[in-house]
């Protein structure tokens, strides 16, 4: 009985919400970019609503130019003269050429941008990292083409643990590229991953109960130069079991004077209990790791971000017969390459 007077507001805090739900709706409408032709020398503006993406999201816009309707009709419409039809066939001096593309006979041009907008709504992993304690001024190494190469290939084989003492998985990638380079180059196809934490863990553990998609899920740490990965990125499937997992690293080195990065990639294929882990699960990665490898390096290429690509000795070759283990006991095979990957800051043309 105490609530009881409560209830009879309860029809009016509908009324009132219904009615704020229309106002938030017609206030969003009106500022929202409207789609429709831009007139030469004019300006427009408004939001775009578009899917929320956290961390950082890639922004596509293209540009089209349109011809004038009625100068194209005009055209179009013009009487051909007629010529006059020659005794014999005359050999053409030029093959003949094809009918642009945009109708009527006109041409349009095409103009593309790639914008990259952090959202906010996560906390992710490479936050919390200090890029200049990391990698101060004065440690910095400029290496020309052949000393780089030669950096790359003496570079540690494998990750390790915490202690260093016990070999993970293969160190067979490296990114040159600014740190902007390298979220612009992902954000369209991959996610950052959240830090660890109890609000993290329940979203993984309900995810991995439901079998549902969690695209930030925290990633688990690998070590290399005596400490865990700066920057964990990932690319999920349909559920969190399946998905492939970067793990980067920041060096001291500089090309082109750029920063280098030495990467991780591996994909996981499923789940299965471990004693090597604290909460008794792991994720089972796909022995191939050369795909994932080189699914980096095609990925890039589609997204138009890649200036030149190669590969370096990296951790040896050892076949499917003759599998190495990582960390958690999962074999892998692999032709010991390592790929390296020069960024493109802007899409390459």
């Amino acid at each position: 009985w105490l609530f009881l007077p409560l209830l009879a507001l309860v029809p009016l805090k509908l009324i009132t919400a219904c009615l704020a739900n229309t106002r938030m709706d017609d206030f969003f409408r009106s500022r929202g970019f409207r789609l429709g032709p831009i007139d030469p020398g004019r300006a427009a503006e408004g939001f775009f609503f578009t899917t929320l993406d956290l961390g950082t999201k890639a922004v596509h816009v293209r540009l089209h130019s349109l011809p004038d309707l009625r100068r194209s009709i005009d055209r179009s419409s013009e009487p051909v003269p007629a010529s006059p039809t020659p005794a014999a066939p005359v050999p053409s001096a030029a093959p003949p050429v094809a009918e642009p593309a945009g109708g009527l006979g006109t041409r349009t041009e095409v103009i593309d941008f790639l914008f990259t907008v952090p959202v906010p709504g996560i906390a992710a992993d490479y936050l919390d990292r200090d890029f200049e304690r990391i990698r101060p001024a004065g440690s910095v190494e400029s290496c020309t083409l052949p000393q780089l190469l030669e950096r790359l290939e003496r570079l540690p084989p494998t990750t390790t643990d915490a202690g260093g003492t016990r070999r993970g998985d293969p160190v067979n990638l490296v990114l040159i590229g600014d740190f902007a380079a390298v979220l612009s180059g992902f954000a369209a196809r991959w996610d950052e991953s959240e830090t660890i934490s109890l609000g993290t863990c329940w979203k993984t553990v309900r995810a991995f109960l439901l079998g549902t998609n969690y695209r930030y899920s925290p990633v688990s740490s690998l070590h290399l130069f005596g400490r865990d990965q700066d920057i964990a990125l990932q690319r999920t499937r349909h559920s969190i079991n399946e998905r492939l997992h970067l793990r980067l690293w920041l060096t001291t080195l500089s090309f082109a004077g750029h920063p280098v990065w030495v990467g991780q990639v591996s994909r996981d294929i499923g789940v299965r209990f471990t004693t090597r882990a604290w909460n008794l699960t792991t994720h089972r990665i796909d022995p191939d790791v050369d795909e994932a490898r080189d699914y980096v390096i095609e990925d890039l290429v589609l997204a138009k971000r890649v200036a030149a690509t190669g590969y370096v000795a990296g951790v040896g070759a050892c076949p499917r017969e003759a599998p190495r283990h990582n960390l958690t006991g999962d074999p892998y095979s692999t032709d010991g390459q390592r790929a390296v990957i020069l960024l493109s800051p802007t899409r390459a043309l």
